[in-house]
């Protein structure tokens, strides 16, 4: 019998625009506890982190509980693939050295249990905002990166935490817009044109748009965009035959 799979993504720890970060760091961690027996392997596609930023010698305070569950569940034997997002993607081989995780920073085409997966945090991907593109571009540049690196800790942290509240800040409720529908939403876009190229995908999994969205792009392909750990507290979890969009309600059983 095989073990699950699981994928979640976009609890932005540590964010300053959110109130509740404490009890969504243990949340977080009481859900990875319930399923360390269960998984073979769980993929964390993105900014799961709001900012994280590692120096040679120093990493951002906290996440203490969340970075020594994940180091618990690689001992065990679990995978743990950390996709960076547009919020995390400053790391330079803490987690891999530290907690034993299998880091991406690019999208990834997988085979699971016989079954083709494109998995990706989803940022950029079909969007036409030039904005964005370049800002994707400034914070992957490694000369921008060493610059970052050069300012003290103190100020870098600071810098990144208030560049996200104040993103994060912009939106209504600090939340992301509704979903658009299959002829506007980027990522429903980019998944049908590269379908057109890779017709045996059989999923597609997305986070960064913290929005649910489970949606049939042809009769054996299935796109979805699993939501979030700020206040949906959504995951996949698939079992190699049967793949299933849920919400971590603490008390039930889960799958």
């Amino acid at each position: 019998m095989n073990k699950n799979i699981y994928f979640l993504s976009d609890a932005h720890l540590g964010s300053l625009a959110i109130p509740h970060m404490r009890m969504q760091e243990r949340r977080l961690v009481r859900f990875l506890d319930s399923i360390k027996h269960k998984a073979a392997a769980i993929y964390l596609l993105g900014d799961m982190f709001d900012f994280w930023n590692e120096y040679r010698y120093v990493v951002p305070k906290g996440y203490t509980r969340f970075l020594g569950k994940l180091s618990e569940l690689t001992d065990m034997g679990v995978e743990v693939h950390f996709f960076t997002g547009n919020h995390d993607l400053w790391t330079y081989g803490y987690l891999e050295e530290e907690c034993g995780l299998i880091v991406h920073k690019q999208p990834v085409t997988t085979e699971i249990y016989g079954k083709v997966f494109y998995l990706a945090h989803g940022d950029g991907l079909g969007s036409k905002d030039q904005k964005f593109k370049l800002l994707k571009w400034l914070f992957h540049n490694r000369t921008c990166q060493k610059l970052l690196n050069a300012i003290h800790p103190r100020w870098g942290m600071a810098l990144g935490l208030n560049w996200a509240r104040h993103s994060r800040l912009k939106r209504a409720d600090g939340k992301e817009p509704a979903y658009m529908g299959e002829h506007r939403e980027p990522l429903v876009i980019f998944a049908k044109d590269y379908l057109k190229a890779h017709p045996d995908t059989d999923f597609f999994i997305f986070g960064h748009r913290h929005i649910e969205l489970d949606l049939m792009l042809s009769k054996k392909t299935r796109m979805m965009i699993i939501g979030d750990w700020i206040w949906q507290f959504t995951y996949v979890v698939f079992d190699g035959e049967h793949m299933f969009l849920e919400e971590y309600v603490e008390g039930e059983s889960q799958p």
